[in-house]
């Protein structure tokens, strides 16, 4: 059960940046929502989806882009933060039914009923697992299977961190043909800069990427048969299509209609001409719906100063302020009474101090993730409860810090002048803290406006929505339109809370 802070949080969240408030109701009110992982295929298929039902809904569905791994949007979907998202066979055998083998449409159905779940719409195309080499390299070797990859352990391998962490991923595939090599993690988009440069010889692909041709590399053959198919297909909630009757006719009206070299012409058009998934969604809708021909996009093109001052600018200033601004407020209005509360008793303050020290060890996604599952919701309120964690040890620290520098002489005046406890701490310790409270607030956010950029993973918007569709697209200009903005409100806030504590400094003097 949520806690009182929880649910005000959640409320917060509603009112600051407009969580699940938006978009197409259905008869309960609730908004179409349709989730994508963290990589362009899953970027332009969530916008696809949303375009082929958006004109069978009152408004646009909400679309939450970049949630992350397969744990993350899996929990999101059985959570009910969205409805739906496009997933392959193999990853839904394997990877959430923990299958040993694969299983057909029926089974897993009949597997996913209890959860609530189910799988429809066979898109009509496999985007399955490989390794790829670049291939002057491979015919070098003499290269051309992964049996053959097994006889040269000098190879550096560098594959995407989910690959390594997933059942069907590097563990199983390592057992199956005994490649003795030591994967490093990368990040799927970074991969292909890294293997173009030398840095790794050999990487995980997806076989519909659009660089495997771009860049030359040879596929290697999977001789033994270890992957299975990854046939994309909507992996849903089972209440959709009662919710949302006419949009879910026309959502398995796509059944079968993108084949290979059709998803990897759209994932071409967003990572080698930077095309934005809006426009390319938009114009295979209208080419296969015998529309007018597709019209070239200028979504995503323009260079740095484009990005940076898109359309989008506004919104994700809002949101990421917004962000940080309420959850430092939490925490000060949390922190603080804690840390004067502990004060008086130094081994319950050292145990305090110690705990909320301990939260900052946690890795920021992890907790992410795992605030995801204990609160039943992505986006807002998650990233708000970890923001909030975070601030806690400066501003309690910094408290604590400033209660301590005075003196006591000037505790024993105030007593000696007929205070209370009470009024003595907030007549005459809390103001003398107050310039040393004010620092910890202020390093409380600086940090949260860096961490808050981690929120885009778990679709919490901010700057970082830009930083994680760059690092999807290894588009550098993207990314760097995402950090930039983000450093200038660090900055921001440094001059704020600077002026802050000038202002304290003359008032004392």
């Amino acid at each position: 059960m949520r806690t009182w802070l929880t649910k005000a949080l959640g409320l917060l969240a509603m009112l600051t940046l407009g969580f699940g408030m938006h978009g197409a109701a259905a008869q309960d009110g609730r908004p179409l929502t349709i989730g994508s992982k963290r990589f362009t295929e899953s970027y332009i298929l969530a916008e696809l989806l949303a375009q082929a039902a958006a004109p069978h809904l009152p408004a646009r569905p909400v679309v939450r882009q970049g949630l992350g791994n397969t744990a993350i949007v899996y929990e999101a979907l059985r959570s009910g933060a969205i409805d739906l998202y496009a997933e392959y066979t193999g990853t839904i055998s394997q990877e959430i039914l923990k299958s040993p083998r694969p299983l057909s449409m029926q089974a897993m159905n009949e597997a996913l009923r209890p959860l609530g779940l189910g799988t429809a719409v066979p898109l009509g195309f496999n985007d399955g697992y490989a390794f790829a080499m670049r291939a002057d390299a491979a015919q070098r070797l003499g290269i051309r299977t992964l049996s053959d990859l097994a006889k040269h352990p000098e190879l550096k391998l560098g594959l995407t961190n989910e690959f390594i962490g997933r059942a069907d991923g590097w563990r199983g595939v390592q057992s199956h043909y005994g490649l003795p090599q030591t994967p490093t993690g990368l990040d799927h988009g970074i991969a292909y800069d890294a293997i173009s440069a030398g840095q790794v010889d050999v990487i995980d692909i997806y076989t519909t990427d659009a660089k495997i041709g771009h860049l030359g590399l040879a596929v290697l053959e999977d001789d033994r048969a270890y992957f299975p198919r990854y046939d994309a297909v909507l992996l849903y909630r089972l209440d959709v299509p009662q919710r949302f009757a006419p949009a879910w006719a026309a959502l398995q009206a796509l059944a079968g209609r993108i084949d290979e070299p059709a998803m990897i012409g759209m994932n071409a058009r967003a990572e080698l001409e930077g095309a934005g998934f809006d426009a390319i969604a938009r114009d295979f809708l209208a080419a296969r719906g015998g529309g007018a021909a597709p019209a070239a996009s200028a979504a995503g093109a323009g260079g740095f100063m484009a990005r940076l001052f898109g359309p989008d600018l506004g919104r994700l200033a809002r949101e990421h302020v917004l962000l940080v601004a309420v959850s430092t407020g939490i925490a000060v209005l949390l922190g603080v009474p804690l840390a004067v509360a502990v004060f008086p008793h130094a081994r319950l303050r050292a145990l305090v101090l110690a705990a909320t020290g301990l939260l900052q060890t946690v890795p920021s996604l992890a907790l992410l993730a795992a605030l995801i599952s204990l609160l039943g919701a992505i986006g807002t309120l998650p990233a708000l409860v970890a923001l909030t964690l975070y601030a806690l040890l400066p501003i309690m620290r910094n408290t604590v810090a400033g209660l301590a520098e005075v003196s006591a002489g000037l505790r024993q005046a105030g007593t000696a002048l007929g205070m209370t406890g009470a009024q003595n701490l907030r007549l005459v310790q809390l103001p003398l803290a107050l310039p040393t409270l004010v620092a910890g607030v202020r390093i409380a956010a600086t940090i949260g406006v860096g961490t808050a950029t981690l929120a885009a993973f778990i679709g919490a918007g901010g700057f970082g929505e830009r930083i994680v569709t760059g690092l999807a697209l290894n588009d550098r200009a993207l990314l760097m339109a995402g950090a930039l903005p983000a450093a200038v409100l660090a900055l921001a806030s440094e001059l704020l809370f600077e002026a802050l504590e000038w202002w304290l400094r003359r008032g004392r003097g």
